[in-house]
């Protein structure tokens, strides 16, 4: 009986290299700008200072004290005292909390209606594309601020209650900012119902809605981030812009815009400087480094920039 050598088949081992996913070749990119780390540790700084420094000042919000009037900043009140004797540390965080929780609610508000609509109208086309894009055309072409301006002295004349004018303002800054991110949703989606993940989905008869929440809109969730984080900014800026001229956020309830009010005055503005430099320091420094960071993730999320 013949007996045969076995032949051995030598197989050369690959090792698979599996390629990072988005999000870890996003967060690599982003750390590479230098601004948008810098804008980043600054925005969770002041949130930190927005929302847990009030529970360490030794200072009520609200409580007067004649005797302290328009004191210039000391060891006792590190930003001094305004006209009712008031710590202006003590409001300028409470004011950071409210002008943030503004800010980022009318931000959600706008992205939830704008990638909803966009969605919905880039998915069905037709004549419920033609009529949402209407829509968002004729808010687009009325300029966002005195839009605003008008609600606001709508609700000023009908003398709604403070509680509820921070809702409201929410609710209009949406409105405002919800159409130009509805017209970029669609745009992506138009482009993704081309894509071949989307022919899978036609063979395997999912619904119109498990397209659009669980296919569709996932796939711009990139371009959601970089859009959200500029409109926080911007909701920032017309709430401020809106209290400073009294129409947004009432006193005694702080906001950056109204402690800004003081510049108004003469004497504020040329004797007492703590009272409208932090504020307006905290404004500008806040949306700068908002722009900064989406300018970063932008940067991070583009395509072409991926190696």
């Amino acid at each position: 009986m013949e007996t045969q050598n076995p032949i051995v088949n030598k197989q050369k081992t690959k090792t698979v290299v599996k390629s990072p996913s988005l999000w870890k070749q996003t967060y690599r990119r982003l750390k590479k700008n230098k601004l948008a780390i810098v804008s980043l540790f600054f925005l969770c700084f002041m949130f930190l200072l927005s929302f847990i420094g009030p529970h360490f000042s030794p200072y009520i919000l609200d409580r007067t004290n004649v005797a302290d009037m328009n004191q210039p900043p000391s060891s006792a009140h590190w930003l001094g005292t305004d006209n009712y004797g008031r710590d202006v540390l003590t409001r300028l965080m409470m004011a950071g909390q409210i002008s943030l929780t503004i800010g980022i609610a009318a931000m959600f508000l706008s992205v939830l209606i704008g990638s909803l609509l966009g969605a919905i109208s880039g998915f069905y086309r037709g004549i419920v594309d033609m009529v949402i894009m209407r829509i968002a055309d004729i808010l687009m072409s009325i300029p966002g601020l005195p839009l605003l301006l008008i609600l606001a002295a709508i609700l000023s004349e009908w003398k709604v209650p403070t509680e509820y004018r921070l809702y409201i303002i929410m609710i209009m800054l949406s409105f405002v900012g919800w159409p130009g991110l509805a017209r970029l949703v669609r745009g992506q989606i138009l482009s993704l119902k081309e894509q071949p993940f989307m022919q899978a989905t036609e063979v395997l008869g999912l619904s119109d809605r498990r397209k659009i929440l669980h296919h569709l809109i996932p796939n711009t969730v990139p371009l959601l981030l970089v859009v959200a984080t500029l409109n926080v900014a911007g909701s920032i800026l017309s709430e401020s812009a809106l209290s400073f001229l009294g129409l947004g956020v009432v006193p005694p309830t702080p906001s950056w815009g109204n402690m800004m009010d003081a510049a108004n005055n003469f004497m504020d503005f040329r004797k007492r400087p703590w009272l409208w430099i932090p504020p307006g320091t905290a404004i500008f420094l806040t949306v700068v480094s908002i722009n900064l960071l989406g300018d970063g993730l932008r940067d991070a999320l583009d395509p072409k920039m991926r190696r």
